[in-house]
This record gives C-alpha cells, sequence and structure tokens, in this order.
C-alpha cells in the first residue's frame, strides 16, 4: 500500500491532487451544459481566447489568471453580441473571434525575448506547479461558478432543454446564455494551469460525456461526471508520478480511457438486452 500513499507525501503533489480535484469537479458540473447544448467548439475557442491575456499578463507581470479571465469574458460575450449584429452563425463567429485571439497570443508571444518556458507551460498544463496561491484563485472562482450554477439551475437547464419554451415562459433566454458563456469562461480559467490551452476541452466534455452513456437524468449526468473527473485526476496523477510523463496529458488520457470503457460497456448492455 505504501505505492499509494508515497507520491502524496510531497507537498507540491498534495497541492496538484487539491487543484485536479477542484478543477475536475468544475469541468463536469459545467461541462454537463456544455455537452447537452453541443458546445464543445465554444469550449475549445474560449480556451484558445484565454491565451493573450495569459501572454499580456506575463508580460506586464500581472496576475496571469486576472489576465485569462478578462480575455476569455471578452471573447465569451463577444460570440453572443457578434453573432446577433452581424447575423452570422455561431460556428462561424466562434470560428473568427478564435483565430484572432490565439494569433495575437501567438504575436505577444513572439515579442518576448529569452526565457518563456512558462508560457508554454500554459500550453499544455503544469498542475504539478500549482503554488498555495494558485490554490486560492482556482478555490475561489469554483465556489463562483458553483454558487452561480446552483442559484440559476433551473432557468440554466431549461433554456438548455428548449430556449424557445423557455422565452415563451418569460425567462431572459439572452441573459442567461451570456451567463452561461461567461461560467464556461470562467472554468476554463480555472482549468488552464491544470491540463493547458489545448487540453482543456477534453477536461470540459468528456467526463459528462462519459457520464451521459451511463445515465440519463440531467442531475445524476452531472453527479457521475464530478466523480469520473476525480477519478481520472487521481489515476492520472500516479500515472504522471510513476511513469514520469505529463500530468495534464495523463489525467485527460485516463478520462478519454473512462469513455471508451463505458461505451464499451453500453454496447455490450444492448447487445444483451437484444
Amino acid at each position: 500500500m505504501e505505492w499509494l500513499v508515497s507520491p502524496f507525501e510531497l507537498a507540491f503533489m498534495q497541492r496538484a491532487f487539491l487543484g485536479g480535484i477542484l478543477v475536475g469537479a468544475l469541468c463536469a458540473v459545467v461541462g454537463t451544459f456544455v455537452v447537452l447544448r453541443g458546445m464543445a467548439f465554444i469550449g475549445d475557442a474560449l480556451a484558445h481566447a484565454a491565451f493573450p491575456g495569459v501572454v499580456l499578463a506575463y508580460m506586464l507581470n500581472a496576475n496571469i489568471h486576472l489576465g485569462a479571465t478578462i480575455f476569455a469574458l471578452a471573447t465569451a460575450l463577444g460570440i453572443g453580441f457578434v453573432s446577433r449584429r452581424a447575423r452570422t452563425s455561431d460556428d462561424t463567429t466562434i470560428g473568427i473571434l478564435f483565430a484572432g485571439a490565439f494569433a495575437l497570443g501567438i504575436l505577444l508571444m513572439s515579442t518576448i525575448q529569452g526565457y518563456t518556458a512558462d508560457l508554454f507551460s500554459f500550453l499544455f498544463g503544469n498542475i504539478l506547479g500549482i503554488s498555495t496561491a494558485d490554490l486560492a484563485v482556482v478555490g475561489a472562482l469554483a465556489a463562483l461558478v458553483v454558487l452561480a450554477v446552483a442559484l440559476c439551475y433551473k432557468e440554466l437547464l431549461i433554456v438548455s432543454f428548449d430556449p424557445v419554451v423557455a422565452e415563451a415562459m418569460g425567462y431572459p433566454v439572452q441573459a442567461l446564455n451570456y451567463l452561461l458563456l461567461s461560467l464556461i469562461a470562467l472554468t476554463i480559467v480555472v482549468s488552464i494551469q491544470a491540463v493547458g490551452v489545448v487540453l482543456v476541452v477534453a477536461l470540459l466534455v468528456t467526463p459528462a460525456a462519459t457520464a451521459a452513456l451511463l445515465t440519463e437524468r440531467f442531475l445524476r449526468v452531472m453527479g457521475v461526471g464530478v466523480l469520473l473527473s476525480m477519478l481520472a485526476t487521481a489515476l492520472g496523477l500516479y500515472l504522471s508520478f510513476y511513469l514520469n510523463v505529463a500530468s495534464g496529458a495523463a489525467i485527460v488520457l485516463v478520462s478519454t480511457v473512462l469513455f471508451f470503457t463505458a461505451l464499451g460497456a453500453r454496447r455490450l448492455r444492448s447487445g444483451a438486452a437484444r
């Protein structure tokens, strides 16, 4: 049993585990809405759109999370605004803003002379580098997002299932759409240090999609997604520690394996039932 305990004798592994659990649980909660509404592409776009905020904060020696939050929120709100005013499809608007924002981040990074390894860690994640201060920021943002979901759960659920009916019932559909986009943006900001810009959409989508294969009720999907995300985080960190591989990638790959395991089990059950 020593192999189970020994990684967590190290302070950085304790912080990584706590941070990973917070990030994974949060991604599963918000990711359930993302999967229900088919918004995975938006999640990917907001992750990449946060990168110029990270670079700019790095250049100004400011808080990385603050820079990422500003750019991610601005892009989230911009997607809704431009789609309505320019009368373009959501996919077109997302593609334009996603590419433009990420290109801005690369352009800004190219102006930095010398050492930029810290910035590359935000592209691919560095959960083992989470500090106590980072944990405090992650915890505060996660609490804010979960509180917003809890307070607006019924409204977000109705709008996600049928926005036309929600509008007929008098719900502020557009405002709720902006709220959901903002919650997705904040969740991505929280997750970037754990798995990076490139992989964050997998953490946002895969646990919720896996849970949807195992159960159908929305609240259960959310709960099972949280458990699966925590399991993927724990197993990924163990793999990272003992195999000396990238932690963020290990977490995402474990989550992907869980998805295909659930898919296989569902197909076997369907075959047996037939």
